[in-house]
């Protein structure tokens, strides 16, 4: 059955909403005319999503509502306006005993996002990893701390942390300790275990002086490097490889999770190996991967 726009204003009683603001609420002119078109354009959404009556809109669907305003490029401003408008509508519904249940209570606002940094593309990545010119022997400490940050998606301070007994060279894999001193195991790759190995073989004996506490990646002093140590030497690579993108420890950890998901990576496994305790914080590569599907879409489908 094909339910008209004039039906379903009608049945999510659009014009007492606006008749509400007008002469109850005191709201302004400009204000009323706002809200009732945010509201117009959840109706529509709800519409296409089955939902014929406000009560049939759920929590999830009005996440999904503002996730789409968000694709759409909405400023955050206008979509924190939004999300006031549809609080506004169902407190004014279960005020007037229209509605049973306010789906809205929960309905986060974009400052309370969750912003994922910059993710780098694998050229990019290519050309941030070759950046150091391994004819000095830094050069190649600095390979090594950069090949294994995106190799296990490390952060900071459990790259600096890394101790000589926690690199497996055999197996293959890494020993690192998280937060709460939680252990888990990520592969290295074979790039990023012959970086580390050559680096921990010929390079860190020249630098350790006895204050190298078991610590693989020291500095020129032969002690320990500091998270802002490491900050320096990704920071010089994505200066030396060119890269106008904004680049951090934090960036090649983003850029692991994401390169792993495009590839077809389980989120579990990703979950394992990023070291979170919680699914829902790896969930959040989803809206990256998402991106990236819609741009293979558009480039590869014949009607993208």
């Amino acid at each position: 059955m094909v339910v008209t726009a004039g039906e379903l204003e009608r049945a999510f009683r659009l014009e007492q909403f606006r008749d509400y603001l007008a002469f109850e609420a005191g709201t302004s002119p400009h204000t009323v005319s706002n809200y009732v078109r945010d509201i117009r354009r959840l109706v529509g959404y709800a519409a296409t999503k089955g939902a014929h009556h406000p009560e049939d809109v759920t929590s999830v669907q009005l996440r999904e509502f503002v996730y789409a305003l968000k694709d759409l490029g909405l400023a955050p401003a206008t979509i924190r306006r939004q999300i006031s408008a549809v609080r506004t509508y169902y407190r004014f519904l279960v005020g007037e005993g229209r509605a049973a249940r306010d789906p809205s209570e929960r309905l986060e606002r974009p400052s309370q996002w969750r912003r994922l940094p910059t993710v780098l593309s694998v050229p990019e990545v290519e050309r941030l990893l070759g950046a150091p010119n391994t004819d000095e022997p830094l050069a190649i400490r600095d390979r090594a701390v950069l090949e294994f940050a995106y190799a296990t998606g490390a952060r900071v301070s459990e790259l600096v942390g890394l101790a000589l007994q926690d690199v497996l060279y055999e197996d293959g894999v890494a020993r690192i300790f998280g937060k709460g001193s939680k252990e888990r195991v990520v592969p290295l790759g074979r790039r990023a275990l012959g970086a580390v190995a050559l680096y921990v073989r010929e390079i860190r004996p020249r630098f350790d002086r006895g204050k190298g506490r078991g610590i693989v990646f020291l500095n020129a002093r032969g002690t320990p490097l500091s998270r802002v140590g490491a900050w320096a030497i990704i920071k010089r690579a994505a200066r030396l490889a060119g890269l106008t993108k904004r680049v951090s420890p934090h960036t090649l950890r983003h850029t692991f999770a994401t390169h792993l998901l495009e590839g077809g990576a389980d989120l579990r496994a990703v979950q394992e190996m990023l070291g979170h305790a919680d699914l829902t914080t790896t969930q959040l590569y989803t809206h990256v991967d998402r991106d990236y599907l819609r741009t293979v879409h558009k480039t590869y489908h014949p009607r993208g």
